[in-house]
Parts: C-alpha cells; structure tokens; sequence
C-alpha cells in the first residue's frame, strides 16, 4: 500500500510540474489564485478531522496535524483572495 501511495505522490507531483509550465504566464495568476481558493475544502476537512479530538486527551498528533492544516489552508485562501483582488484591479482604470 505504501509503494502505491509514493507512486501516486510522484507521478501527481511530475503531473502538476508539466501542466503549470505550460500554462502562460497571463493565466497563471488567475489559475494559482482559483486554486489557492480552493483550499477552503482543505480547512473543511482538516475541520472534520478535529472534530474528534475534543473527546480524546491522547490524540495529540492528530489534534497539532489538524490545527496545523487549518491554519495553513486558511493562509492559502486568504492569500489567493488577495492575489485575485490585486489582480483585478490591475484592470480597473486609474482615478481621474
């Protein structure tokens, strides 16, 4: 199972690697700033994920994982809002 996992893990990383080099550089904001909101489903998991821990005292890796992912995924979408945000204003006019 492990060998299937690392497998999945390298020909994702190869995958990912080969389609964001060729994009262009004019979408590449817009596609990594959608992605990066994206990650609002990681904070939901990692939230799923937590829900158990209130129960359990010994659950320590998996209450400092789960804390870690949400605060993580939270940084993520809120910096791909901000890149949007700046991204879309390099288009509305100056003020006159």
């Amino acid at each position: 199972m492990g060998i299937m996992l690392l497998l999945v893990l390298v020909l994702a990383t190869f995958l990912g690697f080969e389609l964001i080099a060729k994009v262009p550089s004019q979408l590449h904001t817009p596609l990594m700033s959608g992605s990066n909101a994206i990650s609002g489903i990681t904070i939901v998991g990692a939230l799923i994920s937590l829900l158990g821990t209130w129960n359990t005292v010994d659950d320590v890796l998996r209450t400092v994982l789960g804390t870690l992912a949400v605060m993580f995924a939270t940084i993520n979408v809120v910096g791909g809002y901000l890149v949007t945000d700046r991204m879309l204003g390099m288009f509305t006019g100056g003020k006159k």
